[in-house]
């Protein structure tokens, strides 16, 4: 069972930048593919993005296209979500997602996976 620990959070304007992180532990990091999902006030949990365990294949959703980038540090078991030109529609608690299975590519769901806790992002307008 992996451990997975957000952070970077917050409160930004917008137009603004953040960046996400998660620190996993527990099991090899490297051979399973991560993501990130989102959940605003009454709406259920989204895809945001997702890569692949060797990074070889990346995922966004539509509207994260061009302005989230999402990247992987095997060596140092942690991922990360750039986010730059956020808009109010973005304010949502963030997660942290890793496949239950090595090897395979992009997550597609929130099926099988373990989650962190999650961080609270607001976009303020």
């Amino acid at each position: 069972q992996v451990q997975l620990v957000e952070s970077g959070g917050g409160l930004v304007q917008a137009g603004g930048s953040l960046r996400l992180s998660c620190a996993a532990s527990g099991r090899t990091f490297s051979t399973y593919a991560v993501g990130w999902f989102r959940q605003a006030p009454g709406k259920e949990r989204e895809l945001v993005a997702s890569t692949s365990w060797r990074s070889v294949n990346t995922y966004y959703a539509d509207s994260m296209k061009g302005r989230f980038t999402i990247s992987r540090d095997n060596a140092k078991n942690t991922v990360h979500l750039q986010m730059n030109s956020l808009k109010p529609e973005d304010t949502a608690v963030y997660y942290c997602a890793a496949d239950s299975s090595p090897y395979r590519g992009v997550l597609s769901s929130g099926e099988n996976v373990s989650w962190g806790q999650g961080t609270q992002v607001t976009v303020s307008s």
